[in-house]
């Protein structure tokens, strides 16, 4: 069994547990680790059947799972393209989201960190996403291409709508752009990964056998990190917006005006750095389901009264 997926089946861990976990997985010095290195720890792993149940204290088992669960996806066993590492995901996309959320000083202030910010969380959600179902290249590109325009040009209608409603209040001014990025985040989700429910991804047994391909799986891993994507770019704009009103009426601000970027790329960042370990912790990745939720070739296809999938980040 894929070693990533027998870690999500043995462990069930709470949401704290996640949470740290996660913690040590984002950190950026994953982006730097050696093939050399990661395949010695998955060989390690490999051979090491228990590796999951025991030996969690032991150091060179700890170090080998952060190296294989940072770096290799759980379903195609494949590396995961540096940029595209769950490690890059905050440092590439809170400079996006900021400059997202900035006053827009003409077309092109907003529309490159819009494209920028899209094109690179379509291609991460396609390349971090389930792969267990059946899909060929181009396809995989024609959809990815579709969810990243679609998802570019709605980002851009609060722009359009408070060029064309100058007298909008001032209020919904302010919360137009965070429900957009919240609501069209969530979108690009399910229109990236929109072949899983359709297709339907792998369902396992506990001992990692397949059962068979489930719609109704793909449906839930969709559901859930479109939740969780929302979430976390919900709230990763909307704080640092209050914090910039709040800001604004300073004595520091008034004296300093130019420090409201800095300290607004600050509070983006600290917030961000949270929100993401907390957002790729809301759902486990290896998903669990009743077999009785699921299609009825499935029910009848095991006796297992619980069934795992990859949900993906």
């Amino acid at each position: 069994m894929e070693p990533n997926l027998r870690f999500g089946i043995w462990e069930r861990q709470s949401f704290v547990q996640r949470f740290l976990r996660w913690t040590e997985l984002l950190d950026p010095t994953n982006l730097l680790i050696s093939i050399e290195r990661i395949e010695k720890s998955r060989q390690l792993l490999f051979t090491n059947e228990d590796a999951a149940r025991h030996n969690l204290n032991d150091q060179r088992i700890k170090e080998a799972w952060k190296r294989s669960l940072s770096t290799v996806h759980p379903d195609s066993s494949r590396l995961i393209p540096a940029f595209f590492r769950p490690a890059a995901f905050l440092p590439l996309t809170a400079p996006m989201l900021f400059l997202s959320m900035m006053p827009a000083k003409g077309i092109m202030s907003i529309l490159v960190p819009q494209v920028s910010f899209y094109a690179y969380t379509t291609a991460f959600t396609i390349i971090n996403g389930n792969s267990s179902y059946r899909r060929h290249g181009a396809e995989q590109v024609v959809l990815g291409t579709g969810a990243f325009s679609s998802s570019a040009f709605l980002g851009l209608f609060p722009y359009f709508i408070q060029t064309k409603c100058p007298l909008i209040n001032p209020l919904i001014k302010r919360a137009l752009p965070i429900i957009f990025f919240a609501q069209v985040s969530a979108m690009n989700v399910f229109a990236s990964r929109s072949l899983e429910p359709i297709r339907g991804i792998q369902v396992m047994d506990k001992e990692g056998r397949v059962i068979g391909l489930s719609r109704k799986a793909g449906e839930k891993a969709v559901r859930e990190t479109s939740i969780s994507r929302a979430v976390l770019f919900g709230i990763s704009a909307l704080i640092p917006e209050v914090f910039t009103y709040f800001y604004k009426r300073t004595l520091f601000y008034l004296e300093n005006p130019w420090s409201l970027w800095t300290a607004k790329l600050s509070c983006t960042v600290l917030v961000m750095g949270l929100m993401v370990p907390v957002s790729f912790s809301m759902f486990p990745q290896v998903g669990r389901v009743q077999s009785r939720k699921l299609e009825e070739e499935i029910q009848s296809s095991t006796e297992e009264t619980e069934l795992f999938y990859n949900r993906g980040v």
